[in-house]
């Protein structure tokens, strides 16, 4: 699929947003700059302005590693793990130790061997066109038949 434009991006990431619910997982994977933040910031200002929460500013966690946002019912643990170099500094966030009431999203999954039972997997990629994106994807559990087609 070809992203067209900042507002197709927004109709894909409320179709995430509708069908996400706690203990998901969000995998994104693309090269730096391609829009995985981006991606991340529309679907978590989506589900705060949804559930009436004040809409903040979504960064990337690059440095910190994680950040972390609390809508109400649910929390959203935001990853990237682009400086992660192997397995031992993965395990160390313990990213999988906590499921209740957590949805992960997580940039640069390409180390996690968890076996996760619901993650929709994203991959962006640049297109020949600046202003577009690709976009494939895949997912296990309650995602496998998820569909963007209409959009």
């Amino acid at each position: 699929m070809i992203i067209k434009s900042l507002d197709h991006l927004k109709l894909i990431s409320k179709k995430i947003a509708e069908n996400i619910s706690k203990n998901d997982c969000i995998y994104l994977v693309g090269e730096i700059g391609v829009g995985k933040t981006t991606i991340t910031r529309i679907l978590i200002n989506y589900l705060q302005k949804r559930e009436g929460v004040k809409k903040t500013e979504v960064l990337s966690p690059t440095f910190n590693l994680l950040h972390e946002y609390d809508i109400k019912k649910f929390k959203i643990m935001h990853y990237d793990l682009y400086r992660i170099k192997n397995i031992k500094e993965l395990n160390q966030l313990g990213i999988f130790n906590e499921n209740i009431n957590l949805i992960k999203i997580i940039e640069w999954p390409q180390l996690i061997e968890t076996n996760v039972d619901d993650v929709l997997e994203l991959h962006l990629s640049y297109s020949s066109n600046v202003n577009e994106r690709n976009l494939t994807f895949k997912g296990k559990g309650k995602w496998r038949d998820f569909n963007l087609d209409e959009l």
